[in-house]
């Protein structure tokens, strides 16, 4: 009886210690819009950014809370500080003075997106000319492709609205990575993915970083403090858990970063 006893107050102590130990982390507030399956309001650990962030995060004393707000909103609080993160930014050069970067951590294969049918085909920028594109405002696509003056990019608020758009034959084409607009299509409009084409070449391979705004104070130490829990997660098998587990073993769409 004494010896249960011991074993049940040994029990307890290891399991108030976790629960003390995660109450103990330090909440970082993490903003974007969802964009699956890296930002999921519906994944049970927020999404593959979120779940990747949360176990680098852990290991330097930090757990993120991840808030579903329009990106354009999630930019502009993220680089006032009213946010602390944006945990799936592309680089950009425009916002390089503004954000601090982290190390990439996987790479996405952006594409056009177009009606099957349509004749288009990707030969570099200039074969774009005349077109109407619809794009996500705020997101950072390729330099060249966004200071280009002989197509139009149209924008909207979030991606679904340019692929509805498309299938309206309102505009040309869309873009975005192809594992999330799969995902996307196929979870909230299922009957447009046979109507759509991926096209190739890819127009970029972005990598993902997570970004902190330059007027928050710590976010150098932010930054710093994901990079050193991304690479001990990578080094004991945590991170490949996480892709595996979500399905992103294959590099065909998303790869990891360096």
């Amino acid at each position: 009886m004494a010896k249960a006893l011991l074993l049940l107050i040994a029990l307890a102590a290891l399991l108030g210690g976790k629960v003390a130990a995660a109450a103990d982390l330090v909440e970082l507030k993490a903003a974007a819009d969802p964009w699956p399956p890296f930002i999921d309001p519906e994944h049970p650990h927020g999404g593959v950014s979120v779940e990747i962030a949360n176990a680098a995060f852990a290991t330097q004393g930090y757990k993120v809370k991840q808030l579903i707000v329009p990106w354009a909103r999630a930019v502009e609080g993220t680089r006032r500080g009213t946010f602390d993160l944006i945990l799936d930014a592309w680089w950009s050069q425009e916002r390089i003075d503004l954000f601090a970067y982290s190390n990439p951590y996987l790479t996405n294969e952006v594409k056009f997106i177009k009606l099957k049918g349509d004749l288009f085909e990707f030969k570099g920028l200039e074969s774009l000319r005349g077109r109407v594109i619809g794009v996500v405002r705020g997101y950072a696509y390729n330099d060249a492709f966004m200071e280009a003056d002989y197509f139009t990019r149209l924008e909207v608020t979030q991606f679904m609205q340019s692929v509805l758009m498309l299938s309206q034959r309102r505009i040309n084409l869309t873009l975005e990575d192809e594992l999330v607009a799969r995902y996307r299509i196929q979870r909230e409009e299922p009957a447009l993915l046979p109507m759509l084409e991926f096209v190739e070449p890819p127009l970029s391979a972005n990598k993902l970083y997570v970004i902190s705004g330059m007027k928050n104070p710590r976010h150098r130490q932010y930054i710093d403090a994901f990079n050193r829990g991304l690479a001990i997660i990578k080094e004991n098998g945590e991170f490949d858990r996480i892709l595996k587990e979500n399905g992103l073993v294959d590099g065909e769409h998303v790869q990891e970063g360096p």
